[in-house]
């Protein structure tokens, strides 16, 4: 006899993919640079972060949409490791591109020491992931807390809760282990604030 029930559903797995779309390092770089662009320099600024916001979050993911769509790796959140191992290079090649046009046309400090601390990320994040599959979920909003609690004061830190939340859904969604959402966020946040405070 055939069942008529219809088919159970794991409301943390639903949750969870939900809070990995919402919370993306697309979402938080684009609130990153938007952000620190008004601190530096108010509606200038906000030109320079969209800019910055164009090379380290729209081109990379309209990058990481082009190949999943050729079935080069999967979805926007690459879970293959391998995978990551192409897709970083060119995120790394958009980035670098954001830096020199920031440089030629003297972008403000902050703007560019943000960026530089996203390539820096990228770099350290590369080595990593020749070896180990460290999550960027929760590397990317860890580093724009730092970087925003520098620019902004401590209150930014009433952000952190969002890193613990993005990093239970890399788990329960069986994306990440427990040490890979925990090394993310302890990387991602070292590295940018040490970049950003040099460079700012």
């Amino acid at each position: 006899m055939t069942s008529t029930e219809p088919p159970t559903t794991n409301p943390d797995l639903s949750t969870a993919r939900r809070i990995t779309d919402a919370l993306e390092p697309k979402n938080w770089l684009l609130v990153i640079t938007l952000a620190i662009g008004w601190h530096a320099d108010r509606w200038t600024g906000i030109a320079w972060g969209l800019i910055a916001g164009v090379f380290s979050a729209v081109l990379p993911i309209l990058w990481i949409k082009w190949g999943g769509r050729r079935g080069y790796w999967g979805d926007r959140h690459i879970r293959r490791r391998q995978d990551r191992l192409v897709v970083i290079p060119g995120i790394m090649v958009s980035v670098l591109s954001g830096i020199a046009l920031m440089l030629i046309f003297d972008a403000p400090s902050e703007v560019l020491a943000l960026v530089v601390a996203m390539m820096a990320s990228l770099i350290v994040f590369m080595a990593i992931t020749a070896f180990w599959k460290i999550s960027f979920h929760t590397a990317v909003p860890a580093g724009a807390i730092a970087v925003a609690t520098l620019a902004f004061g401590s209150l930014t830190l009433l952000a952190c809760p969002f890193i613990i939340v993005v990093g239970w859904s890399r788990v329960v969604l069986k994306n990440h282990t427990l040490a890979q959402v925990v090394a993310g966020a302890v990387a991602g946040a070292g590295v940018a604030a040490v970049v950003f405070s040099l460079l700012r």
